[in-house]
């Protein structure tokens, strides 16, 4: 365990937070999944390539990252223990040997200098505490004309996961939900993701919106109920059927053909050392 500066994060992630996402990570993985092969193609991986996977969670994507670079490798980084055990426990399950996973906060993890080929995150990069100090760190670890590729949340307004989050507004919020520098909106604006890249010393800066179907689960009820012990909702809106009870009757005009299914958008963001 090296130095967490990022210590707000490093609560959530080890408590409720990292817990929610490594006893879901098949229901994680499934949504997110979708956009594993563009995240992949837009690093490059090659079969020799070392790949930095930055906030890897339970590891799916690490994993993925490992089998492409299959003479090479993939390490893992992430602040949550819980998600890390569960990535390493899926690793040895599916007979994947040339990954490893390390708890540290990227911040300020001693990397050494020009240590990978490429560098990837999936949904990972947007709480840092300081996000120009945190990607010149990446791109220290990365070899002079290293990529970077990764995903990042857009803007909710023109989403389906927005207009189900919308329904939430009828109920008393504990607070304003955390969408500025730090929150997972933070680099939602291609705009500002360019400037931070561009501060941090990476070069050739692109951002591409994606868009794909993301199957949620079986029907509207269970995935209310999912939503509900999802980290930004039960902080925001605590716990209760209520909350239920809401994002049900707003998740189910997304039902069709046996499961919940709903367009999911990613800025895909892609720059190199």
């Amino acid at each position: 365990m090296v130095e967490i500066v990022n210590v707000h994060q490093a609560e959530a992630w080890n408590g409720y937070e990292g817990r929610h996402w490594a006893d879901h990570h098949d229901r994680y993985d499934a949504a997110n999944g979708v956009f594993n092969e563009p995240l992949l193609d837009g690093a490059a991986i090659g079969p020799g390539d070392r790949v930095l996977d930055i906030g890897c969670g339970n590891g799916q994507a690490t994993r993925l990252a490992a089998r492409r670079a299959r003479d090479g490798g993939a390490t893992g980084v992430d602040l949550s223990a819980p998600m890390l055990a569960r990535a390493r426990a899926l690793a040895e399950e599916e007979g994947v040997q040339n990954v490893t996973f390390e708890q540290g906060d990227v911040q300020v993890y001693p990397f050494a200098e020009g240590a990978f080929d490429a560098a990837i995150s999936r949904f990972g990069v947007m709480f840092f505490a300081d996000q120009v100090a945190a990607f010149a760190n990446v791109r220290k670890a990365l070899r002079e004309g290293g990529r970077l590729a990764f995903l990042s949340m857009t803007p909710l307004g023109d989403t389906d996961l927005g207009a189900v989050l919308g329904a939430l507004a009828s109920l008393p919020a504990r607070g304003a939900p955390a969408t500025g520098d730090h929150g997972p909106l933070s680099l939602s604006d291609p705009e500002r993701v360019g400037e931070i890249l561009t501060a941090a010393g990476f070069a050739d800066v692109s951002c591409r919106r994606l868009e794909a179907e993301q199957i949620l689960g079986p029907d509207a009820r269970d995935v209310a109920e999912f939503y509900a012990g999802w980290g930004p909702i039960r902080y925001n809106y605590g716990e209760g059927d209520e909350i239920a009870d809401v994002l049900e009757d707003a998740i189910r005009p997304f039902e069709r053909d046996g499961a919940v299914r709903m367009r999911g958008a990613a800025w895909l963001v892609t720059a190199r050392r």
